[in-house]
């Protein structure tokens, strides 16, 4: 991937539930990730471009979680080993979205949404994309199904031209073929994967 002063580069949720296979939630092959971010890191980092990290950070109780009503497992704890970013990835100086902190559903780096009523709320990545003056955002992380694909698609609503990296994320593929069909709503919404 070439990287510039005008692109951002979004590791989404590259945390122990979803990348250790003793994760609440973990992905398969999750672990995979860490290497290849390291790797686009240190490319995107050397290039001057933007870097950035999204983290669900949810607290003990939420509607999102099963045991609340929602949909997930218990993942991502705020201050809990699970919601740790993998031992090893580069986080050190990025800037980090925490999401879900207030009990939302945060599947995209950009937007949360209340959980009951479903209104949207913007991140403050939308911002920092504006103050770094970044023109394209590479997409890479975990899971391709839910947080990578909601994030790509929300970069598109707002009008960046986005590349997925295909070697650079893992889905949950809760339902055989869930990843592809993720990738295939983000190329039939206009975005690239590489």
């Amino acid at each position: 991937m070439e990287y510039d002063g005008h692109t951002a580069l979004i590791v989404v949720d590259v945390q122990n539930d979803f990348a250790d296979p003793k994760g609440s939630l973990y992905v398969r092959g999750g672990e995979q990730v860490l290497a290849v971010a390291n790797r686009e890191i240190a490319a995107a980092r050397a290039a001057g471009a933007f870097v950035a990290f999204s983290q669900d950070w949810h607290p003990e109780s939420t509607p999102h979680f099963q045991k609340d009503g929602g949909v997930w497992p218990v993942h991502c704890v705020r201050d809990s080993w699970g919601a740790a970013f993998v031992p090893g990835l580069d986080v050190a100086g990025a800037e980090v979205i925490q999401k879900g902190t207030g009990g939302e559903d945060g599947y995209s780096a950009f937007t949360v949404r209340d959980p009951t009523s479903g209104e949207p709320q913007a991140t403050r990545l939308g911002s920092l994309l504006k103050v770094h003056a970044v023109e394209r955002v590479v997409i890479i992380g975990l899971a391709t199904d839910y947080c990578v694909k909601d994030t790509a698609l929300d970069a598109l609503r707002l009008g960046y031209p986005i590349t997925v990296l295909a070697g650079a994320v893992r889905a949950v593929d809760l339902q055989r073929g869930d990843g592809d069909r993720a990738l295939d709503a983000v190329r039939a919404a206009g975005g690239t994967v590489a």
